[in-house]
């Protein structure tokens, strides 16, 4: 069976450099973000850093602010969760 390109997940390079474009606005409340990994299956694992990790709103930044964007942006990417660095 043929595997479609759309289904790969994307590489660390293309996922790094969306990261880089919402990076600032993180940074300016205090917090960052940082590519953990990609698995086979699309799913994206990241670390929130500084006021991030703690934040009340964590759950809606992960969601509305990065794995909604970034799936758009790139096809191939499943999920988005939080891990551990």
């Amino acid at each position: 069976m043929a595997m479609s390109w759309d289904h790969l997940p994307p590489k660390r390079e293309s996922v790094e450099a969306w990261l880089d474009r919402i990076r600032p606005a993180l940074v300016a409340d205090g917090g960052n973000v940082e590519l953990v990994g990609i698995d086979h299956d699309g799913t994206v694992r990241i670390a929130l850093q500084g006021a991030c990790a703690t934040c009340p709103a964590q759950l809606a930044t992960l969601r509305v602010g990065i794995e909604e964007p970034l799936k758009r942006a790139l096809p191939g990417i499943q999920a988005v969760v939080v891990s551990e660095s």
